[in-house]
């Protein structure tokens, strides 16, 4: 008989919790703005690059195309994103960030900082530095594949 899989050390289990951490401590830090992680990811992006179309946009900010319309039609109701067809092609929808969209994220970005910080706290400063380097080599290699 094989081993049983010890679930509190599997690489995908602790990824699950990480994450879990993760948003919780970017709600916490946040609670003020309403705002969560995925329309932060989409604001910032769009505040980057402006007149991008919203199936470029998701796919920069690594989210699924075919909901990516719904966190934006939320970013458009508090007024911070709107859209305008494209000229060429009128189906294209292209973002931009309203002067309100550009204030609402100024005015997050040092409790978005304040997250991340807390996210790494537990570990030492060349721990967050190695485990960032090893996070990001992990995602490469599977965005890559």
């Amino acid at each position: 008989m094989s081993k049983r899989l010890d679930i509190a050390q599997a690489p995908g289990h602790l990824i699950r919790r990480a994450q879990q951490i993760a948003v919780a401590e970017f709600a916490r830090a946040t609670a003020e703005h309403d705002v969560t992680p995925v329309q932060f990811a989409f604001l910032s992006a769009v505040l980057d690059t402006p007149g991008e179309d919203q199936v470029t946009l998701a796919k920069r900010v690594a989210f699924d195309a075919a909901t990516s319309g719904s966190v934006i039609g939320r970013l458009e109701a508090k007024g911070w994103v709107r859209r305008e067809a494209d000229a060429q092609d009128r189906r294209r929808k292209l973002l931009y960030a309203t002067a309100e969209g550009v204030a609402a994220l100024q005015g997050m970005n040092a409790a978005v900082a304040q997250a991340q910080q807390n996210i790494l706290a537990p570990l030492s400063h060349a721990d967050q530095a190695g485990f960032m380097r090893l996070l990001a080599k992990l995602v490469e290699g599977h965005e890559s594949a």
